[in-house]
């Protein structure tokens, strides 16, 4: 079995075995790219099937001159699931990744956006643009209802149930889930459709997708991002604002007035609550307010 034969059947796995989305599978795929291109550079003739222990670690440690330590974690857990997929459908016995230590991470708390910097942001949207309505329909979208990018982008009519008032989402590993739709997302989602919309010639590929661009076409992830980053640069806030930063901020906000963690990791679509924990940690306010009405040693 050669790279390529081995690089096809993988990503075959990644996708019909693993569900997972296609930007998650080109991720996979670079890593082992990247790797195949290591050993052209060294002139090594290895393949997939007797890949050794010491070429990988090789590759981890002089790529890990030009890596940051998360990329360098990433690239590490793209070849150990590689491997690990050789094994399960016993091609090999041994994973050559399995002495490699992955750097220590910390935990990096995410930006949060207070309530008037999201009426900021809002209010900086220009509705008389021709793409006013729709771009104030995505952010609503983003922090109404704390969709991920990936989601945003692939939303389509048919999972818009405005009278139920609920949005049906495809997360992570093709995972399913309903989440609320909120007044305002449902007010500008309708405005978008209804008045903007539906006054577009679409591509046939992108008849059931929410959100189009100029051209009738589904929307991309880096159209996105660049949408927000431009709204950042024209407000007065002084933090790193992308589309996760709606996110984040969902999730904060619902905390903050009193939603329980199983709740928000329902609507998060988090597989393990220890995901949704990193919110514990963003406003100490908040936990100080919980202590102060919950605790025993506190109650008058």
């Amino acid at each position: 079995m050669n790279w390529i034969q081995a690089l096809s059947d993988y990503q075959m796995y990644l996708q019909i075995e693993r569900g997972l989305s296609e930007n998650s599978i080109l991720n996979y795929g670079l890593d082992i790219k990247m790797f195949q291109r290591f050993l052209l550079e060294i002139k090594s003739e290895e393949g997939p099937l007797d890949c050794s222990r010491e070429t990988v670690q090789r590759f981890i440690y002089e790529t890990a001159k030009v890596m940051s330590p998360h990329t360098q974690a990433r690239r590490i857990a793209g070849l150990r699931s590689f491997f690990d997929y050789l094994i399960f459908e016993s091609y090999i016995k041994i994973n050559p990744t399995d002495l490699i230590e992955a750097p220590k991470l910390g935990r990096k708390l995410p930006d949060v956006l207070s309530f008037k910097e999201i009426d900021l942001l809002m209010d900086t949207i220009d509705l008389g643009h021709p793409q006013g309505h729709r771009n104030r329909a995505i952010i609503e979208t983003l922090y109404g209802s704390g969709l991920r990018v990936s989601e945003l982008t692939q939303l389509s009519l048919s999972n818009l149930f405005f009278e139920e008032e609920m949005i049906r989402v495809t997360g992570k590993g093709n995972k399913q889930r309903l989440v609320p739709m909120g007044t305002y997302s449902k007010k500008y989602l309708q405005l978008y459709i209804n008045q903007v919309r539906n006054q577009q010639k679409i591509d046939p590929a992108s008849q059931d997708i929410v959100f189009l661009n100029r051209n009738g076409k589904h929307l991309t992830r880096q159209m996105i991002f660049t949408l927000i980053k431009k709204l950042s640069r024209e407000t007065s806030i002084k933090k790193q604002i992308g589309p996760h930063t709606f996110r984040h901020s969902f999730a904060t906000h619902l905390l903050e007035n009193g939603a329980d963690l199983r709740t928000i990791q329902v609507l998060m679509g988090h597989e393990s609550i220890t995901t949704t924990e990193v919110y514990t940690h963003l406003d100490s306010h908040h936990l100080k307010k919980v202590m102060e009405k919950f605790h025993p040693r506190n109650i008058n």
